[in-house]
């Protein structure tokens, strides 16, 4: 009986121990989020999944590049549907058979679907050789380097104050979830008849 009471106040001992650095852990994270550009009101450390308590820092800088790309990407990718949903192209041919005139007609999918098969591996290959570059260029970012810029180069049109630097950051990290809710509804309105209410009608989707 004495073995199994000293076994139970061991355990609980140990359970003891752990508990505090956990609860610093994820302290120190939600701090950790507190502090990064992005962080603005009205939540400044959202996070419902608990997912900068996962792994090192090493790992929260992974998941903020991947933020940072997918913003980007996403930008990019609205800004193209509004540009070839409003009839706007390149002059000329896209391939021997195929008119950018062609393609400004058609759906943005529908247009994707009518690329090339050797043009839509130039895009993936360009995509790849993008992503390549951008991951082994100089300290990788979750070991202290910079994030990737290879998508926008690293031209800085405004102050060089850390303050004013960090809220340009979190404008363009809320552009680029809007930008990514967007997108996200626009290939929803196009695969799915009335899942937008808002987009219900339009001749682009």
């Amino acid at each position: 009986m004495m073995k199994i009471a000293a076994t139970i106040v061991a355990l609980a001992g140990v359970a003891n121990a752990f508990a505090p650095a956990q609860n610093a852990n994820k302290g120190t994270a939600l701090s950790a989020l507190s502090d990064m550009p992005g962080a603005t009101m009205p939540w400044k450390a959202f996070d419902p999944l608990g997912l900068a308590t996962l792994g090192s820092e090493s790992t929260l800088q992974w998941f903020r590049a991947a933020e940072l790309k997918h913003s980007r990407v996403a930008m990019l990718a609205t800004t193209g549907y509004l540009v070839q949903a409003a009839g706007c192209h390149f002059p000329g041919m896209l391939s021997s058979d195929v008119s950018f005139e062609s393609l400004s007609v058609m759906k943005p999918l529908d247009a994707w679907d009518a690329v090339p098969d050797d043009g839509k591996a130039q895009i993936y290959f360009t995509i790849f050789f993008a992503e390549v570059v951008s991951e082994a260029a100089g300290t990788h970012y979750t070991k202290g380097g910079d994030y990737p810029t290879i998508v926008f180069p690293p031209i800085n049109f405004g102050s060089d104050d850390a303050e004013k630097t960090k809220v340009s950051q979190s404008r363009e990290l809320n552009n680029g979830r809007l930008a990514m809710i967007a997108i996200m509804s626009f290939v929803a309105a196009a695969n799915i008849p009335g899942s937008v209410p808002a987009l219900i009608g339009n001749p682009m989707f």
